[in-house]
């Protein structure tokens, strides 16, 4: 046989080998590239849609599951006033794929219902501070009133005449004015409804005389003839509304009401994968493009390290059993 013949057989034969390896560890290599490409990161929301928290979860959500080659999901579980959904999470695997995407109105669960089948401080762990939630005092325009303390003073002459709304029992629009007429002496009865825009919906009708909603439930409503926006319930004049006095300024010194929108893992996650989520979470809040997002919902987005969200979770849990017991609101 040639020479020549032979030398092209093994290379013939070097060649389909060195094929075969090839591919045999392109095999190897696309389940390993598939599986993590499959993984998928489940946010979920406590409320339902439309809520501050499921807003501002949609505006970001994607951007974060690219950012940790993950698809992320979110899922609404509403009920019980944000604890179906948190029980949810408590009791999710410690492995980063579950997370609840919680506000103010966490914490206050802890003082609020007798019974609860997690601890939201011990149960949890603080993964990703997102941004900040302010409110708004909004009052029907019938209501002879234009700022803080004409409210006071015509609410304070009238005790049980007027009424206010709220997202439900237990919610932080429910607590933020519970506080407020407690350290104002005063009496109004709630009505509280199934969502933030419905209880809006009852302010614009006339049907009850007041709200403390989300920034984001009364910021298009600046010009209706229907309400009129008071004043913002944070420690300083809200970004958004510069022009609308605080609380405190106008009429009720010492009074003050926001909300920490953040990211929380079941307790026992492993540092590692808290720190993973972090990080990621800081680079897309950092996006301009996600900044404007969280401006148009009356949002100002946040940046810790997980040590430093974990405090102010914390903090938050003193100032909220603070505002519970100060309100006298239960539930069994």
């Amino acid at each position: 046989m040639p020479s020549t013949l032979l030398t092209r057989r093994s290379f013939s034969v070097s060649s389909a080998f060195a094929a075969l390896a090839t591919a045999a560890a392109l095999c190897a290599i696309a389940p390993a590239h598939a599986q993590q490409q499959q993984r998928v990161l489940h946010i979920v929301v406590p409320f339902g849609t439309g809520a501050v928290q499921d807003t501002v979860a949609r505006a970001f959500n994607n951007e974060l599951g690219a950012a940790l080659n993950a698809s992320a999901i979110v899922e609404n579980r509403a009920g019980a006033g944000g604890t179906v959904g948190a029980a949810l999470v408590a009791r999710a695997p410690a492995d980063g794929n579950t997370l609840l995407l919680a506000a103010a109105s966490h914490n206050i669960a802890g003082f609020l219902y007798n019974k609860l089948s997690y601890d939201p401080l011990k149960d949890f762990v603080g993964v990703a501070n997102v941004g900040n939630a302010g409110y708004v005092l909004a009052v029907a325009s019938g209501l002879n009133v234009s700022n803080t303390a004409d409210f006071i003073k015509e609410v304070k002459a009238h005790p049980g005449k007027y009424n206010y709304a709220s997202a439900g029992n237990g919610s932080a629009t429910h607590l933020a004015m519970a506080s407020f007429l407690a350290k104002a002496g005063l009496q109004m009865t709630h009505i509280p409804t199934k969502s933030t825009g419905e209880a809006v919906n009852e302010v614009l009708a006339g049907r009850v005389q007041a709200v403390i909603s989300s920034s984001i439930g009364v910021i298009g409503f600046q010009d209706d003839a229907r309400v009129k926006l008071l004043a913002s319930t944070g420690q300083s004049r809200s970004p958004f509304l510069p022009k609308l006095p605080t609380v405190a300024e106008s009429g009720l010194p010492g009074y003050a009401f926001d909300s920490w929108i953040g990211l929380l893992a079941p307790a026992g996650t492993p540092k590692a994968e808290v720190e993973r989520i972090n990080i990621a979470a800081n680079k897309v809040l950092a996006d301009p493009a996600i900044q404007e997002r969280f401006k148009r919902l009356g949002v100002e987005p946040r940046s810790q390290n997980p040590e430093e969200f974990q405090k102010l979770l914390r903090t938050d849990w003193d100032a909220m059993g603070t505002v519970v017991k100060a309100s006298g609101a239960k539930i069994d």
